[in-house]
């Protein structure tokens, strides 16, 4: 099973950007489509971003389409989410999670989470 450490998460201001990777463990990096996932405080964990194992389809939630891009670089099993134009309601845990599905579109597609990284959202 692919172990995940996501990092990169922090305290930003209201339309800044921050990127967060997500490193994997193993050599079968490239096998899984890969995803982002975030739990506000209070609130379930909601689906973000996916991306598939050659990294040439994405997919997003309404929430953050236009400024989230989710990509990878299998050479460094690493996958990345750069998060532009942040709001306050984009404050969460945001984790990392591998699949076996081609092309997952939700949390139900995913088998394997990181531990997460706080992003926090504030003026």
């Amino acid at each position: 099973q692919v172990q995940l450490v996501e990092s990169g998460g922090g305290l930003v201001q209201p339309g800044d950007s921050l990127t967060l990777s997500c490193a994997a463990s193993g050599r079968t990096f490239s096998t899984y489509a890969m995803g982002w996932s975030r739990q506000a405080p209070g609130k379930e964990r909601e689906f973000a971003a996916s991306i598939t194992r050659g990294g040439g389809s994405t997919y997003y939630a309404d929430s953050v389409k236009g400024r989230f891009t989710i990509s990878r670089d299998n050479a460094k099993n690493t996958v990345y989410l750069q998060m532009n134009s942040l709001k306050p309601e984009d404050t969460a845990s945001y984790y990392c999670a591998a699949s076996y599905v081609l092309h997952p579109r939700g949390l139900a597609d995913f088998g394997s989470w990181g531990q997460g990284t706080q992003v926090t959202v504030s003026s």
